[in-house]
This record gives C-alpha cells, structure tokens and sequence, in this order.
C-alpha cells in the first residue's frame, strides 16, 4: 500500500472489492444464512468502507478491518427488530417455489447450526486459513479460548456429522 491518503479513488476500491467480496459474502452468508440478506450485508460492509477515513497497513490489514466490520454489522443486522419479529419464507403456507441459490451440503448445513462462536472459529480458521493466534487478535479473545473454542466447535460438528462421516471423507 504505497498511496497513504485518506480519499481512495475508484480504481483503488474496485480493486479492494474485488480482492475482498468473497471471503465478505461468504462470512456474511455464514452469519445471516440467507443470499438475499447476505448481498445486503456485503453492500453496506463495503459502504462503511468507503464511507471510513481508514488507513491501512497492507492487504492483511484490510482483510482483517473487513472481517471485523462484517462480523458487527451482521451481529447488528441479526439484533435488529426486523430479523428477530419476521417470519421465514419457507413457514408460510403459500410459497408456491423458491429458485434462489443457495449453497448446499451437509457440512456447510451442519457448520451453520451450531452456535456463533464456534461457526465463526471454524470458518476463520480453516476457510479463511488464519491462525489461532490471528484470530486471538481478531476477534479479542486469549488464544486459549479460540483454542476451546475450535476443540469443542470440531466435537459438536463430529457428533453432528456422525463420525463415520468424517472418517469417509479421507478416502
């Protein structure tokens, strides 16, 4: 990162969003489970961002800036009245069909259900590949709890998966 001005120009942006909208989507659909609220999610973390007078380091400081940023507002977005008092789609009795596409798999199901300290550990650690340590910093726990957290986040996901599961997946 050479240019350390506050203004970013378009090139700069576009080029930030490109190198950053996936792993963005991805979190976001991992907290929101749901395309339509995640595309949602990805537009205003990257609204924050070009609204933000932050300067960063390198591209892992970025990477890291918009991993935590995704993650409050997708907390804020789950907290807000709207998601807790609406009701799902798929629990009306009308829904004549829904083409939308969403991922699918046992796994990414399973990763999804269990609760969000362990779902986020999991995928930051082995999606995203960053260390306990990096994610220590990140997310503001001792590496001992991020620790525990992936230990038990693994056993929650074995039982939920059935061991024979996991052990089929290595041949």
């Amino acid at each position: 990162m050479e240019n350390n001005s506050l203004l970013r120009t378009d090139k700069e942006l576009a080029e930030l969003y490109q190198r950053h909208v996936d792993q963005v989507y991805r979190l976001c659909y991992i907290y929101l489970k749901n395309p339509v609220d995640a595309e949602d999610a990805v537009q205003s973390v990257f609204l924050k961002l070009i609204k933000s007078q932050m300067v960063f380091n390198d591209h892992e400081h970025e990477k890291a800036w918009l991993i935590v940023t995704t993650r409050n507002h997708c907390k804020d977005v789950l907290k807000n009245w709207w998601t807790t008092r609406r009701v799902a789609l798929n629990a009306l009795p009308e829904v004549s069909s829904w083409n939308g596409h969403e991922p699918s798999g046992k796994v990414l199901a399973r990763l999804l259900s269990l609760p969000e300290k362990y779902k986020t550990v999991l995928y930051l650690y082995y999606f995203e590949e960053y260390s306990v340590k990096e994610l220590s910093e990140m997310l503001g726990h001792k590496e001992s709890t991020i620790q525990t957290q992936l230990s038990r986040g693994r056993k929650r996901l074995k039982i939920d998966l059935g061991v024979n599961y996991l052990e089929q997946q290595k041949y």
